[in-house]
């Protein structure tokens, strides 16, 4: 049986896609940087490199049947935006051009949500116009772009097939990712007032099964939603005061307060060389809800998440026993 690359096993979701493959019993091989943990994958073959290092990937894709490209450089403020550029864009283009030249017969690819058009006052799906002039902020930019860099690689008849996660939710968020940063931040009561705006969330599980659906079932060039409910963040707060017992927030800050915040917290963090409390590209990014449908992940790979309940009491769970909160 020839291994499936995994990229960003190091990570949330990486990390699951990998589990959820040995699982089953695939042979897996993650590719993992230097420096990186590789944990809790017993029986996983790492390979060290970069994506920013051909010569690494080459070496990572060798042999592989499958590539499944789940690691981005996912933050809302970086010292040096171009890093996201290096790692998201170019270090795509790096990937697929090994995988090319390795002769992979499948490739899936982890963009966003935030690359899916989302229509005023209703929930986007994958054929909702959006145009790079929408994209807020170096992460959505720059992951943008390597989405169309996925698409090109799929017209010059790569066989890349893209899915596009919502905000995904449960355990082993390591870092944690913005998402899972809400929640801890939630549990250690560090969020007194919150700015309303909606995300559509899903189990993480469920989007790492719609990875491995994705790769049987998916059509090379096209994209597939893998998301579940759509929310405000006030009901997730609510669902989070039932199963953490934490009082949910009550004060709504405005929009035009939460955005002077956001620049004044991210010019002085720029200076000072941290991140900010409130970056202004996630202020930005809450000023629209990013309400989708996933319609046709449903119905072309027969995706079908589990409610966010769940997943919200496995993040708990995982937050308060790891020492996160």
């Amino acid at each position: 049986m020839k291994p499936a690359l995994v990229t960003g096993a190091t990570g949330f979701l990486g990390w699951h896609v990998a589990r959820q493959l040995l699982e089953r019993g695939d042979a897996v091989r993650v590719l993992a940087r230097p420096a990186s943990a590789v944990r809790e994958l017993d029986g996983a073959e790492v390979s060290r490199g970069d994506l920013r290092d051909p010569a690494s990937l080459a070496r990572a894709v060798s042999g592989c049947g499958v590539v499944y490209h789940v690691a981005a450089d996912y933050r809302l403020w970086s010292p040096r935006p171009q890093d996201l550029y290096e790692s998201n864009v170019e270090g795509t283009r790096n990937l697929f051009d090994a995988a090319r030249r390795a002769g992979v017969e499948r490739v899936v690819y982890t963009s966003t949500v935030g690359c899916i058009g989302i229509p005023a006052g209703g929930a986007g799906d994958e054929r909702t116009p959006v145009s790079e002039a929408e994209m807020s902020g170096h992460y959505k930019l720059s992951k943008f772009r390597a989405e169309r860099v996925a698409l090109d690689a799929a017209s010059a008849g790569l066989p890349v097939v893209i899915v596009n996660p919502t905000a995904p939710v449960g355990d082993h968020d390591f870092k944690p990712t913005p998402t899972g940063r809400i929640i801890a931040d939630f549990l250690k009561r560090k969020m007194p007032a919150y700015i309303e705006t909606g995300l559509n969330f899903v189990d993480v599980r469920d989007t790492a099964k719609g990875h491995l659906l994705a790769a049987e079932r998916g059509q090379a060039g096209q994209r597939y939603i893998l998301g579940c409910e759509n929310l405000t963040l006030g009901q997730l707060f609510e669902r989070l005061e039932r199963i953490g017992g934490v009082p949910a927030p009550r004060v709504r800050i405005p929009y035009a307060v939460a955005y002077l915040t956001g620049v004044v917290s991210t010019a002085v963090s720029s200076l000072a060389g941290r991140e900010p409390i409130a970056p202004i590209e996630g202020v930005r990014m809450a000023r629209k809800k990013m309400w989708v449908r996933h319609d046709k992940a449903a119905r072309e790979l027969g995706f079908e998440p589990g409610p966010v309940d769940a997943a919200l009491r496995r993040a708990v769970e995982w937050f308060r026993s790891n020492g996160y909160c």
